[in-house]
């Protein structure tokens, strides 16, 4: 189906094809099976169902990316392998901009052509420029005044939890996961509630290189 789209242009309806909370590299259904509704703007249509995260989904993201972060290889990889494997996620995404610009036209009533030109490959830039930074992540040598070594050493913190805004979905999605990620952190993300449709496109992508966690959780606040 043809929708006319704010903006003058039109484009077909991009299939919504993740829907389910992404917890641990999977898609999977909430503890309860709830789920909520994500509506289009400019007509209040439903477009999709979505997953309803709640406590109990978030423990058990939080508990695999603790788990992902205590014994798994991203916070041990070098920021080389790191930053190879963002670089290889950026461009998986730029070559899904015109789906990605899609779903936040679609769910956020966002103008499609600024996505295409501005929001979606400025979230390319946001990746790459920190799969650039991911490998010069350097401590110091300090000069002391007395016999003494001293130096600092610079490590990831641990599962990082990220809130995203409705107006920018997809930029400030990789705003605040790129430099955690550089870092060598895991992550529990939770975008909007109006605009979630991106977010999981984006989980899906993930997938390939890297596992996060995506929670959808109405009306939820840290």
């Amino acid at each position: 189906m043809a929708v006319h789209c704010n903006g003058g242009e039109n484009f077909k309806m991009p299939d919504i094809k993740f829907t389910k909370l992404f917890i641990n590299g999977q898609f999977i259904d909430s503890v309860s099976g709830k789920t909520f509704e994500t509506r289009d703007p400019r007509t209040g249509d439903v477009i999709a169902n979505i997953a309803e995260g709640d406590k109990e989904d978030i423990d058990i993201a939080v508990k695999a990316a603790r788990e992902a972060f205590d014994h798994g290889k991203w916070p041990r990889m070098s920021g080389y392998e790191r930053g190879r494997i963002m670089m290889k996620f950026a461009d998986l995404l730029e070559q899904n901009i015109e789906e990605v610009a899609k779903l936040d036209s679609l769910d956020g009533g966002k103008l499609l052509a600024a996505g295409k030109a501005m929001d979606i490959p400025s979230a390319v830039g946001t990746l790459r420029y920190y799969a650039g930074a991911a490998d010069k992540i350097h401590g110091e040598t300090l000069k002391m005044s007395r016999e003494y070594q001293g130096y600092t050493l610079k490590e990831p913190i641990g599962v990082v939890g990220h809130i995203i805004p409705w107006n920018f979905p997809t930029g400030l999605l990789f705003f605040k996961a790129s430099p955690a990620l550089a870092a060598g952190c895991t992550m529990v993300v939770k975008p909007a509630e109006q605009t979630p449709l991106s977010a999981l496109f984006c989980a899906q992508l993930a997938k390939k290189v890297i596992v996060v966690s995506i929670v959808c959780y109405p009306n939820f606040w840290y």
